[in-house]
């Protein structure tokens, strides 16, 4: 149980933003289930997650141990490339669930991680155990996985703070003018498309459900009507890179939910060929190849790397050839500069 008192800078604020700020180890969805919960608690009284903080006040914060959950493990074969007592690393394929949501119990990672590893963290809650981040259905790539609650709260809080690393590579739709920029905008859940999200109204700014977002993208090869390109999140919101992607025009290839009517022309331009092999990715042409953080115990810094899936890399060697584009040499360790 850890004890927090409000200093003057911060009366006013809500209780569950109070939390998140003061334990980084918790989300402020976290925060707000567990003081529904009466998990957290202010001078000893249960409150809701609206309440406003004032100075002098003591909030107690409870993270109950893990839950045992009625969740299915399965015997799911899985891409691991780390694994020791604290953490996991998977390479996950396009097409998997990375948790259990509405309607859906069985075959996802968590499923074949809890028949891997039986031990997961439980701050996630009981339908997320050990999960810290997460990756779309149809995104492929690494993901890391805490088997306790230390190392879940370590990597909850480089993620916080931007010291954790995440790459992704995406063959996108036609050719942005620069070869490296900044897409920052205001996002949130899309206004009629309760399933979607979007890039909201600057005036929404300040407003519940409204956060900002950050992507920086890199062009890494130009591919005809397609261009490669690379994306570092600088803020981990819900289909970020696919929807900013598409708010600029450049939506990735083979998103049915982002890419929009606009490119038809460009498709049906496509030799039989490149059709078929877009036909064939498993999910959109986006792929986590890049992923790096501290060790929770050590504080070693660890960093993975995977290939796009065959499917993907088949389309850009065609798509080369097409284009008289060469094979990039393979980087390792990808650097990008710091933006200004």
């Amino acid at each position: 149980m850890q004890t927090f008192t409000v200093e003057p800078e911060e009366i006013g604020q809500r209780l569950d933003v109070f939390v998140a700020r003061r334990a980084p180890e918790l989300s402020r969805a976290q925060a707000q289930r567990l003081i529904k919960l009466g998990e957290i608690l202010v001078d000893g009284g249960a409150v809701k997650p609206r309440f406003a903080v004032s100075p002098g006040q003591q909030v107690t914060v409870n993270i109950p141990p893990p839950r045992s959950v009625s969740l299915k493990p399965q015997e799911i074969p899985l891409d691991v490339r780390y694994e020791d007592s604290d953490l996991i690393v998977v390479n996950k394929p396009a097409g998997m669930v990375v948790h259990p949501g509405a309607g859906r119990r069985e075959g996802t990672l968590v499923n074949a991680l809890l028949a891997h590893c039986q031990d997961l963290s439980g701050i996630g809650g009981e339908l997320r155990p050990g999960i810290v981040h997460r990756l779309d259905k149809d995104t492929s790539g690494l993901i890391v996985a805490a088997k306790n609650d230390f190392a879940h709260a370590s990597l909850a809080a480089q993620l916080k703070a931007r010291t954790a690393g995440r790459r992704y590579l995406a063959l996108v739709w036609g050719g942005p003018e620069q070869e490296r920029f900044l897409v920052r905008t205001l996002f949130g859940r899309h206004p009629t498309h309760r399933v979607m999200m979007a890039v909201l109204d600057p005036e929404r700014a300040g407003k519940p459900g409204a956060r900002e977002a950050v992507t920086e993208v890199v062009v890494r090869e130009r591919l005809g009507p397609m261009t490669l390109i690379e994306a570092r999140l600088q803020t981990g919101r819900t289909h970020q890179i696919r929807v900013h992607m598409a708010y600029i025009g450049h939506p990735v290839v083979g998103d049915p939910t982002y890419g929009g009517k606009r490119h038809k022309a460009e498709l049906a331009a496509l030799d039989p060929e490149a059709r078929r092999l877009i036909a064939a990715l498993p999910g959109q042409a986006l792929h986590a190849y890049y992923l790096a953080f501290d060790h929770p115990r050590t504080g070693e810094r660890m960093e993975f790397t995977a290939d796009p899936p065959a499917e993907m890399q088949a389309l850009l060697e065609h798509m080369r050839r097409a284009s008289g584009a060469r094979s990039p040499q393979p980087a390792h360790r990808p650097e990008i500069e710091a933006f200004d």
